[in-house]
């Protein structure tokens, strides 16, 4: 092996042995706070959605394409709808679904393990009704008229969803303040598919939807013939009753500019939906979620205007810290350049390296001072033995010579001795002063 090479690999062997302790005590503290924070996310994240064809279905669908550009696989779990989303959350079977304001009454528990990532979009109440039915069951007028208010509902056969959607209970709210029992109205809970069905056949009269424009039930009703949407004209009065729920205003010709349709502005009122949460879902997930819902619902509407959503203002949880972070700042700067695993990994583990590299700095000023011990206690440790050499005293010459010989032996094993070209002056001087001795002891 080249002098040069074994030199440098000497030098590199003691900064090994040196800076060792010290590199091994920060890995320790890294790992530490690597499985203290938890900074990665699981692969895999569970979302209670809602029935076929639904909004909810489609919205998740999105969901699933965005986290899935992230790495994360989104396992969407078809329900009957906001209750039934709740529940899941409740047991901890799901991770993050969508719920309904309004539609179930909260328990004391659920502030504490359920959170909010913010409400997503406007879910109005679609109340569609058949003319026919409203020429029949609203006395006073022989034209068809356009139904107006819930207390004209006696006597109606309404389809109001099943239990699972949330709708009934929301309804329900709805008669009890408008002062209607409901042993007064004809009331089924059929699915989506079925009682539409049954309001083309004639075999109910009205049937309710909360749910986004962009279902297909919605937008199919929006554009039969015979089948109209009531107008909420209190709407203004119910949000002000009703702190989950929204005034909207489905603006004329937005369903179909060519057809005019509708051919008025109809007023409406609705729940938000949000994003629920478990507490347990991994922060970095609620994050991705946060950032997900901003791209997803911050799109201009038919009721809203771009950037309106998500938003923190009718939320009946807490909302979560990651989602406040989100709608107060927007993306956090890292993530703005960086993937998001990695980002995510610098975000949280920051404070940490910060806490390792106070603890850590202070060692590190005792390194060199160790380093430059090590490197020159390999000289030093001979000069004990040159001076106990030194200090004999010798009469005879035998005696010299073997004083002499013990001397020679000493200088071939510093000739043995590696050190840094930096410390190779230390070494010279050894050979020198083992040479000075034997000179004192060759003198006759």
């Amino acid at each position: 092996m080249p002098q040069n090479i074994r030199y440098t690999l000497v030098s590199i062997r003691d900064v090994l042995v040196s800076f060792g302790p010290f590199i091994l005590l920060g890995v320790g503290l890294l790992g530490l706070a690597y499985w203290w924070l938890d900074p990665n996310p699981p692969k895999t994240v569970t979302l209670a959605t809602g029935p076929a064809q639904s909004a909810y279905e489609e919205l998740g669908k999105k969901y699933v394409d965005y986290l899935k550009s992230n790495g994360i696989h989104v396992k969407t779990i078809q329900t009957e709808g906001s209750s039934a989303n709740l529940k899941l959350l409740r047991d901890g079977l799901v991770d993050v679904g969508f719920v309904q304001g309004g539609t179930n009454e909260l328990m004391p528990s659920d502030e504490e393990s359920l959170q909010t990532l913010g409400s997503l979009f406007l879910e109005p109440i679609w109340l569609f009704y058949r003319d026919a039915a409203a020429d029949k069951l609203i006395p006073g007028k022989e034209k068809v008229k356009r139904l107006q208010s819930v207390t004209e509902l006696p006597g109606w056969r309404i389809n109001v969803g099943t239990p699972g959607s949330g709708v009934p209970k929301l309804m329900e709210r709805l008669f009890e303040t408008n002062r209607i029992e409901l042993k007064d109205l004809k009331l089924s809970t059929l699915e989506q598919t079925p009682a539409t069905m049954a309001l083309l056949g004639g075999e109910i009269d009205a049937l309710v939807f909360a749910s986004a424009p962009e279902s297909l039930m919605v937008q199919m009703l929006l554009q039969t013939p015979g089948i109209s949407l009531m107008d909420f004209k209190q709407a203004e009065a119910y949000s002000r009753r009703f702190n989950f729920l929204s005034p909207a205003v489905l603006p004329r010709g937005v369903v179909d500019l060519a057809l005019d349709k509708p051919a008025q502005d109809i007023n409406l009122a609705g729940p938000t939906t949000s994003l629920v949460s478990h507490v347990n879902t991994h922060p970095a997930l609620l994050q991705l979620f946060a950032s997900a819902s901003h791209t997803i619902h911050g799109a201009a509407g038919w009721f809203t205007k771009a950037r309106q959503y998500p938003n923190a203002l009718r939320d009946e949880l807490p909302l979560a810290k990651e989602a406040e972070r989100y709608i107060k700042n927007g993306p956090p700067l890292l993530q703005r350049y960086l993937p998001f695993w990695l980002a995510n990994l610098t975000e949280r583990m920051w404070v940490a390296m910060g806490i390792i590299i106070a603890i850590l700095l202070p060692l590190s000023r005792i390194l060199p001072p160790l380093y430059n011990f090590r490197v020159r206690s390999r000289v030093f440790k001979w000069y004990a033995q040159l001076r106990e050499i030194e200090n004999r005293e010798v009469s005879d010459t035998a005696s010299r010579q073997a004083v002499v010989e013990e001397l020679n032996e000493l200088e071939k094993h510093v000739g043995n001795i590696k050190v840094p070209l930096s410390y190779a002056d230390q070494l010279y001087s050894l050979r020198s002063n083992i040479n000075l001795v034997r000179k004192k002891f060759l003198r006759p």
